[in-house]
Order: structure tokens, then C-alpha cells, then sequence
């Protein structure tokens, strides 16, 4: 035997062969076309069999291992004894960790941990999208309408309207929208809310609910980063795995706490029956690997967006090409997590936050024959590197990837600061080739890119304040937040939702983990976002207000903010003016209609 190919089902389930109570290959043999013909007589259909790894130690011969995906037959993984399988069967490889393996299956599978993360995805080839986004019409929309609870947070219909006037592009902003209520004017970007990728994401989690009623469904972690759609998800039956910072969760739902005993962390009661939900923001490997061997369906439920894995496909490409792969993420973000986690599969990568780590970058590429480069280095960027990465044989040539949801401006700041270091070293066209992409936005999300556009057109507007919507934790809802405080400094807010507005004086305001504690705190839990209250609307400008002279508010949401928010952000602001002086919404409706 030199051949051995190994069958998973789509549940990440490998057929194994039972002879005299002794697991052993199913599908071996002297060559590949002798396995492959057993594995035809009893799975005609399956994937072409992709060489994975070879194992060298298996005396007396090297045995070259093989992945297919097979179809699953009717029958049931075995979770019994050995005794009671059939001839042959399909097992999980945490199941096989103590059961009676012959010799080469042994070796095979004590060999086969750093390949796990391919097993889902044979059927896919590597110019292949995990979930592709639906078109418009193919698009879920009774899952908004599940009850009323539902229809109150996902339905609007300003919203809508707005959205049908405005968006004659997905991908290019227009002119803001006007709605006039008389005493107050709100100005709404032509492009808010919901991006795609988290469309597709919401679809995935409620149409998994509704399909497998009866079965435990999980999330891996948060689904996007809004805490009313993870709430609702919460209700009607979901549960997650770990917290959006990877720390387990137990039985109960609360964070483990390093002693916790593995058996009360919910991770570790993953059976095959169970169904896991990989979130927009992607999976780290390591998860992944932890899914597949518990022979838990990975790819059916992976609803990463195809923008993220837009980003994963581009750090492959420049990796094969020699660059080190340089993250413009936030280190502890779950985007950035995966995003790494992809990238070192296929070079040296490293992670920095913002320009000024990118100069403290700059300054090492500056000086290689620095005898303190290294020390330097360790210090700036502990925790954020590929192990075994040396700033002096990997920062050669590098290229620069993104997380999908920050500032178009700042990544492409940070690039042109690099390339700087490098023309300074060694010339202009030297610099060219040693930060590689020849377009500068190659791996910005267009979803975020357009909502920051509209927002920058409608803050050329004159306004008296800007409020931004979306969970405490949502990047790109922060980033849009940047945007407005740089234009109204004090006057932009950044709520959850329309409870975030206490009364017409006094709002709710989160400060995101970069701007620091709130007011009044000593300190803030790393990466934690703080709120804190703020003068709200002057009393001045309330009283004044008149359909000539209106208060002037920008409303937008991040791209995990549902609709119904935003009208209920509208509706609460509106109560702060007299009801004979405002205009009906049917008659803002007929505006946007007519």
C-alpha cells in the first residue's frame, strides 16, 4: 500500500473500515488508481481525490494521502461500539481518537491536523466563493416578517422608500434624502444599513432555525454586531459557542473562566447532530479544525461574506508571490482573526492597527541593520505576528491587505506611508515592486466604501447634528462615526438605538475602544466599548425650530443595523416637538413616493 484515500461526507465524517474490531482505511492502495477504484465501487459519485500530504514515517513505505467528499448515505454516522458497525461507516476523527486503529490509519491521522481546514470545502475550487450573495430576487425577505417583533425591527417603510429613490447604484452613493417633518429635517445618506454579506448572514441564521426545528443550533459567535438582531436570534433558539473575543461559553451561557472543567463548556457537548453557524466575519482555522473533527457541517453553515473572503483570496495570491502579508485590522476583531488566520497559511503576516503603528513599521523597514531592530520590534508588535516572523528577512517585500470594514483613506495612507520607507531605502521603482498590489483598494469592502461616500456627500450639508446607529462594537459603525465627528466634533453621536436618546437634552453616547474611557472613568476593559451621557439637542435651537427654519439631523446606520431602528431613532426625536406642528409620516411617505 502507498495510497490512501480518505472519504469525508459533507458533516466532515471519514468512512473508515472495520475488520475484527480494528478501524482501518477504506480506500487504499499500491497506486492511486487501484484506491480510487474501491472508492468508485462504493461511492460512484464523488470529488476528484485532491493529494493532501504524504506520510514518510509509516515504515516500511510513504504513504500519499488523498481528500474526496462523498455523499452521505442514509444511514447515520456510527456513535456505537465497533463491535455493532457495519463493514464500514462514517465516524468523526474526535470519535477515532480512542477507538482501535490498525497501523496506517494511525499513521495517517496522527499526520492530518495541519490539513484539516481543507476537508469542508472539497467540492470548491479555489476561485470558488463559500456562499455567493443572492441575487435581489432570490433575496429571504418573509424571514423579516416572522411576527411582529420581527417586523418592528427589520421593516420600514422611510426606509424603503428612501432606498428605492435613492440607490439607483449598489455601488455608488448619490444625493442624501430630505425628509421634511416640518420643525425637523432629517437628512438620510442615499446608502445606510444593512450591507449584503450581513443580508446574506441574518437569511442563513433564521432560514437554519426554521429548517431544523428540533436540532441545537449555534452561532460560533455573535452573528453581526448588533445586539437586537443577536437578541432575537437569542429567542428563538440560537445559542453561541464562545463570545465575539473567542472565550468559551458553558451550559449556561456565561464565559468560562480558565478553570472551568472542559465539561461545562458548550464546545465540548458538539455533537454531529448539531449545527454550527459561522458568522459574516469568517472563522479562524483553528475553529474550523475544532468543527471538522467533531464531524460537525462546516461549509453548508459558513455564512462568511464573499468580501471578507475577497480579502482571504488576495493575502493567498501575494503570498504565493513572495510578499509578507500586512493586515490594516484591529488584532482583536473576529474579521482580522480569520483574516490571519488565512494569510499565515501561506506566508509570513502581521497585523497593525493604524498609521502610527505603520510609521513605527516604516521605521523598522528604514533601519534593517539596526542591532535593536529586532528587540523593536517584538516590543510594538507582540501578539500580532506569524510565529518565527524576523523583521529583517520578512519585511523584504510586503503587501498590504485590509479588514473590510475601516477607513478607505487610512489604509491607503498606511500603504503610501510604506512605500515611502521603501523609496527612501532603495528608490522609486524598487519601492514599486517590493509592496505589491497595483491598485490601491483591492481589498476594500465597495459595501463599506459606499455607505462612507453617501455619508461624506450628505455631510457637506449644513446640519445641526449627526447620529449614527449600530451596535457598541461594530467597526464600520464607528468608522462612519469618525467621519461625522471630524465634520460636527461634539454634535455627532454614535447610539445603539432610539433608547440611547434619554430626552431632547441628554443622549446616550458610546465611545468606541479608541477614543478611550468615557467621562468620569478611570479605565476601560481592553477593546470594550463605554457609553457615556452628552448634551443633546440645544433648547435654543428646539424652540426656535419651524418648517423655515428646521433643525437639521444626519441619520445613518452601520451596515448591521436594521431598519426599523432607524425609524424608531426618527420617531423618538420626533417627540421632542409638538404633534400639531409636525408633518404626518404619510405625508414624508408621499414626498419620497410621489
Amino acid at each position: 500500500m502507498s495510497v490512501a484515500i480518505l472519504a469525508f461526507n459533507t458533516s466532515n465524517q471519514l468512512v473508515v473500515l472495520h475488520r475484527d474490531g480494528i478501524c482501518d482505511l477504506a480506500f487504499a492502495g499500491g497506486n492511486l488508481a487501484s484506491a480510487e477504484a474501491r472508492l468508485a465501487a462504493e461511492f460512484p459519485a464523488h470529488t476528484s481525490p485532491a493529494l493532501a500530504y504524504a506520510v514518510r514515517d509509516h515504515a516500511p513505505e510513504t504513504i500519499d494521502v488523498y481528500f474526496t467528499q462523498v455523499p452521505s448515505p442514509a444511514r447515520p454516522a456510527s456513535a456505537h461500539g465497533i463491535a455493532s458497525a457495519p463493514a464500514s461507516d462514517f465516524r468523526s476523527l474526535d470519535s477515532l481518537d480512542g477507538a482501535p486503529k490498525s497501523p496506517a490509519l494511525a499513521a495517517v491521522l496522527a499526520a492530518i491536523e495541519p490539513h484539516l481546514i481543507a476537508i469542508p470545502y472539497l467540492h470548491l475550487s479555489e476561485h470558488d466563493f463559500i456562499y455567493k450573495f443572492r441575487p435581489d430576487k432570490e433575496r429571504n425577505r418573509d424571514i423579516y416578517q416572522f411576527d411582529d417583533h420581527a417586523r418592528a425591527l427589520y421593516q420600514s417603510r422611510l426606509c424603503a422608500a428612501i432606498k428605492a429613490l435613492s440607490r439607483t447604484n449598489e455601488r455608488s452613493a448619490t444625493a442624501p434624502t430630505a425628509l421634511d417633518f416640518g420643525p425637523v429635517r432629517y437628512l438620510i445618506p442615499s446608502h445606510f444599513g444593512f450591507c449584503l454579506g450581513v443580508k446574506n448572514a441574518i437569511e442563513r441564521a433564521y432560514e437554519t432555525l426554521a429548517e431544523n426545528s428540533g436540532r441545537r443550533v449555534f452561532m460560533l459567535s455573535e452573528l453581526i454586531h448588533n445586539p437586537f438582531v443577536n437578541e432575537d436570534l437569542l429567542r428563538r433558539g440560537l445559542r453561541y459557542l464562545q463570545t465575539d473575543k473567542g472565550v468559551p461559553l458553558t451550559l449556561e451561557g456565561r464565559k468560562a473562566a480558565p478553570d472551568t472543567p472542559p465539561g461545562q463548556l458548550l464546545w465540548n457537548t458538539l455533537t454531529p447532530d448539531d449545527i454550527v453557524i459561522i458568522p459574516a466575519f469568517g472563522a479562524t482555522d483553528d475553529d474550523k479544525r475544532r468543527l471538522v473533527r467533531k464531524g460537525v457541517p462546516v461549509c453548508q453553515y459558513d455564512a462568511t461574506c464573499m468580501l471578507v473572503e475577497k480579502v482571504w483570496k488576495s493575502a493567498r495570491a501575494f503570498g504565493r508571490r513572495g510578499y509578507t502579508i500586512i493586515i490594516h485590522g484591529k488584532h482583536e476583531h473576529e474579521e482580522t482573526k480569520a483574516t490571519f488566520s488565512n494569510a499565515r497559511r501561506h506566508a509570513p503576516a502581521l497585523i497593525i492597527r493604524n498609521l502610527d503603528e505603520a510609521r513605527v513599521l516604516a521605521g523598522l523597514i528604514s533601519h534593517p541593520d539596526a542591532p535593536d531592530t529586532p528587540a523593536r520590534f517584538a516590543a510594538a508588535f507582540a501578539g500580532k505576528h506569524t510565529p518565527g516572523f524576523d523583521p529583517v528577512r520578512d519585511l523584504q517585500r510586503i503587501a498590504v491587505v485590509n479588514q473590510t470594514t475601516l477607513l478607505m483613506n487610512e489604509t491607503i495612507d498606511i500603504i503610501e506611508h510604506l512605500r515611502a520607507a521603501y523609496a527612501a531605502l532603495h528608490g522609486p521603482a524598487e519601492a514599486r515592486a517590493r509592496v505589491g498590489g497595483d491598485g490601491k483598494r483591492d481589498t476594500l469592502c465597495y459595501a463599506t466604501q459606499v455607505n462612507q461616500d453617501a455619508l461624506a456627500r450628505a455631510l457637506a450639508e449644513p446640519l445641526d447634528a449627526a447620529l449614527v446607529i449600530g451596535g457598541k462594537n461594530s467597526s464600520n459603525t464607528y468608522q462612519l462615526h469618525r467621519l461625522c465627528e471630524q465634520r460636527l466634533g461634539s454634535a455627532a453621536f454614535f447610539v445603539q438605538s432610539e433608547a440611547d436618546i434619554h430626552s431632547a437634552s441628554v443622549i446616550q453616547h458610546t465611545r468606541f475602544p479608541a477614543h478611550g474611557p468615557a467621562k468620569g472613568q478611570t479605565a476601560a476593559p481592553l477593546h470594550i466599548a463605554t457609553t457615556e451621557p452628552r448634551p443633546f439637542l440645544p433648547l435654543a435651537a428646539l424652540a426656535s425650530a419651524a418648517p423655515e427654519n428646521p433643525l437639521r439631523i444626519l441619520l445613518t446606520g452601520g451596515a448591521s443595523c436594521p431598519d426599523g431602528i432607524i425609524q424608531q431613532v426618527i420617531t423618538r426625536i420626533n417627540t421632542f416637538f409638538p404633534p400639531d406642528k409636525l408633518r404626518p409620516i404619510t405625508a414624508v411617505l408621499a414626498d419620497l413616493e410621489g
